[in-house]
């Protein structure tokens, strides 16, 4: 009998499109995660499901848009009490009848307290982490081996963070070489604080930045040759990507903007690698429409796992991975907060939200969405409604549909109240 699939998905925080080498960058060096896509498949039009952090963490984990959960709205913050619905399906909870020993390593992010604390609420054997993002305060690493065993706090090694949730991933697989395993590893780099190991200085020609990144890309090689050790190379699908586009520093590509902002690529548009030697093809680039919220279906699809009668917006890109099958999106949607901001099909993209300075600006209502063809203008530069009027009324009308369907959904949680502790910058 064929042994299932292990899959390990590493989930950068705040990593730009254009920080990998294997996506055009040229700055930092990343050549184990540029081997990886290589030895893979490269996704080029993958979508974060949001443009900031928690929102993001909740498609990946539900495969549902975070409005659907009341997690829409900018990200948790210390003193939130709210989190992801204890009956919301996740990953691991799909993957455990199908025989998986699941875990989180660390950032969670979906909320701190009871009854959305600890993670393994949500289907997880073990967490080892952090409860939100490593700027915010009272901060404490938790570690529990079993879901039904005591948390143990303890300090952040900030200089280290990187290097012990490696570390602490494949002690999990070493532990659970001999069934299959699903392991998220939320990294907190490159979110700042910037805290270069000591251990691992490369010497980036990018700073700070750039050392912590080359740090992710270090350690990617080595938990791929820790695979190789154990003979779990071939049995094991590996994930890289990130959870929204960069904020402060970090590259978005060719694209506009940064994390955050509004509608534009650069928020949303992420690096996805997929590598499982004998099982994906090597050096595959597919332009297909994919985004964090297929994870769930491909990964329970690939897994033989049964998906229970709920609506998902992500879709199995199962396909796409092994045969390079077109796209199961005919669009995808993007969120700025609770409100639908632009449209993607695969060749246009319509965008009606955009901020200028503090204003928060719905395009259409001064009568200005705008219409990108992305195949000839992927930076969004030029709006071009006018040359084609008869795809600028579609799009429109898929926006209309989009909000329809979604925004009244936020009507089915209390109202955002900011919390009196919270910061003045989205995490």
């Amino acid at each position: 009998m064929a042994r299932k699939p292990n899959f390990i998905v590493i989930l950068a925080d705040d990593l730009g499109f254009g920080d990998l080498g294997c996506d055009g960058g040229t700055i930092i060096k990343t050549p184990n995660l540029d081997r990886m896509a290589a030895q893979g498949v490269r996704l080029t039009d993958f979508y974060a499901s949001a443009n900031v952090c928690t929102p993001s963490r909740a498609g990946l984990l539900t495969g549902q848009y975070a409005i659907r959960h009341g997690l829409a709205h900018e990200v948790l913050q210390p003193a939130d009490t709210k989190g992801l619905p204890v009956d919301a399906l996740t990953i691991p909870r799909v993957l455990k009848p199908a025989g998986y020993a699941t875990a989180l390593v660390g950032k969670w992010h979906l909320g701190h307290v009871a009854p959305h604390w600890p993670p393994m609420v949500y289907g997880f054997d073990a967490f080892h982490g952090l409860p939100y993002s490593h700027d915010m305060k009272p901060l404490a690493r938790y570690d529990a081996d079993a879901p039904d065993a005591p948390l143990t706090e303890s300090p952040v090694d900030f200089h280290r963070l990187t290097q012990n949730f490696f570390r602490q991933t494949m002690a999990f697989v070493e532990e659970h070489r001999e069934e299959p395993f699903f392991v998220l590893l939320a990294l907190t780099a490159p979110h700042v604080p910037l805290d270069p190991n000591p251990d691992d200085l490369t010497g980036s020609a990018a700073g700070a930045y750039g050392e912590v990144v080359e740090e992710i890309d270090l350690n990617v090689g080595r938990l791929i040759q820790g695979l190789k050790d154990l003979g779990l190379d071939e049995d094991t699908m590996v994930v890289f990507t990130s959870d929204n586009g960069p904020w402060f520093e970090g590259s978005s590509g060719p694209f506009r903007d940064r994390k955050g902002g509004s509608a534009w690529e650069g928020g949303f548009r992420v690096p996805f690698i997929a590598r499982q030697p004998g099982t994906l093809p090597a050096g595959r680039e597919s332009a297909a429409l994919s985004s964090n919220l297929d994870l769930l279906p491909t990964l329970a699809a690939m897994a033989g796992a049964v998906l229970p009668d709920v609506e998902l917006d992500g879709r199995d890109l199962s396909g796409v991975l092994r045969a390079d099958a077109p796209s199961p999106h005919e669009e995808i949607v993007l969120f700025n907060n609770a409100k639908i901001a632009a449209v993607r099909t695969a060749r246009w993209k319509y965008v009606v939200r955009t901020y200028y300075r503090t204003y928060d600006l719905n395009l259409a209502r001064y009568g200005y969405p705008l219409l990108f063809d992305m195949a000839s203008d992927p930076g969004e530069n030029y709006g071009v409604a006018y040359l084609h009027p008869d795809v600028a009324e579609d799009m429109k009308a898929r926006v209309e549909r989009a909000r329809a369907k979604y925004e009244p959904m936020a009507a089915n949680f209390p109202a955002h109240v900011a919390p009196v502790s919270a910061k003045d910058h989205p995490d």
